[in-house]
């Protein structure tokens, strides 16, 4: 059986103009439409920033260029850092001239200094027969005037400052602190920011004259170095005797007086006014004497009041961190400023 249909009434032709009509208002509109969206503006959404400490359901986002890394924080001279190269240096015993703790601290010294990115050589010379050496470390070669740090590596042979000892001195304060300064500057020293170009001169046979060998005189390897200089050093300053815990730091006769002052006046503004004291007490014949014989303005950090000097109790529970940190910081601050 078929379906039914349902009838529907025809739909009546519409006349011409009627239908350009509509098409007409149907393009309006489109054109319209067309218009609205293609003058519309863009807005583009920035992203939102990473969370320092994204959760499971935040979006990982990377990175289309690896991030500026951040300039290294400056370095500061550290008292402690510059104990333990202290501590190092007595482990190797008393190193006076011939000694095998003598050849031991020469070793360490180069070893330390080109581990930390110095250029090392050695300047040899006799002194009365014996095989000398002077060690210089340098950095920002070629970079502008010369500054000289020094300070002397070797010991006393005799502990003639206690009552009928034959034995040597340790060497703590009177040895081994200046260059444990020496080694800490070579360590943190901002040489980017520093104009000059730096030597740290470690002297050989400079602390045995008056009997402490026979027949030697004081100050032996910086007179060899003052002597053989082919530059004019800007500066030349020396820290002798600088880690006493008791520390008494004061002008020394023969040192320049302008750079003694501006030393003085930095340790100062870092508040150790307590034991830089700007009066002279004492006139030395030490390291700095022979370049200062020369002409070259050379200044000499020592204390001098120190109990212990050239005894057997010169040992390095005398040594205070913080009596090498400011002589350390003073001198840092002087170069880097």
């Amino acid at each position: 059986m078929k379906a039914a249909r349902h009838w529907l009434p025809p739909i009546p032709a519409r006349s011409a103009p009627a239908a350009w009509s509509s098409l007409f208002q149907a393009l309006l509109v489109l054109l319209a439409v067309c218009w609205l969206v293609s003058c519309r503006p863009t807005v583009i959404v920035p992203a939102a920033p990473p969370s320092a400490h994204p959760t499971a359901a935040s979006p990982t986002i990377s990175p289309t260029s690896p991030p500026t890394a951040a300039a290294p924080a400056p370095l500061l001279f550290d008292g402690d850092s510059a104990h333990q190269f202290a501590a190092d240096q007595m482990a190797l015993g008393p190193r006076w001239p011939g000694s095998p703790a003598h050849l031991r601290a020469r070793a360490y010294i180069i070893e330390q200094a080109a581990r930390l990115g110095w250029q090392v050589e050695t300047q040899n010379f006799d002194y009365q027969g014996f095989a000398a050496q002077n060690i210089l470390a340098r950095a920002n070669i070629g970079r502008g005037p010369i500054i000289i740090l020094g300070a002397h590596y070797d010991t006393r042979r005799v502990a003639d400052q206690t009552p009928g000892s034959q034995e040597p001195v340790p060497g703590a304060v009177d040895g081994a602190s200046g260059v444990a300064v020496l080694l800490e500057l070579a360590r943190v020293l901002n040489l980017e920011q520093i104009d000059q170009e730096i030597w740290l001169a470690f002297f050989d046979v400079e602390d045995n004259g008056s009997g402490g060998i026979p027949g030697w005189d004081w100050i032996a390897g910086s007179r060899y170095m003052a002597d053989n200089l082919t530059v004019t050093p800007a500066a030349v300053v020396i820290l002798d005797m600088i880690g006493d815990a008791d520390q008494q730091l004061y002008y020394e006769g023969n040192s320049d007086a302008a750079l003694q002052a501006e030393l003085w006046r930095i340790a100062a503004g870092l508040g150790y006014a307590d034991f830089f004291i700007p009066t002279i007490r004492h006139t030395m014949i030490d390291d700095h004497l022979p370049f200062a014989r020369r002409g070259i303005v050379a200044v000499d950090i020592i204390d001098f009041d120190y109990p212990y000097w050239h005894t057997v109790d010169d040992t390095l529970d005398k040594i205070s961190p913080a009596s090498l940190e400011r002589v350390g910081r003073t001198v840092q601050t002087w170069l880097e400023q």
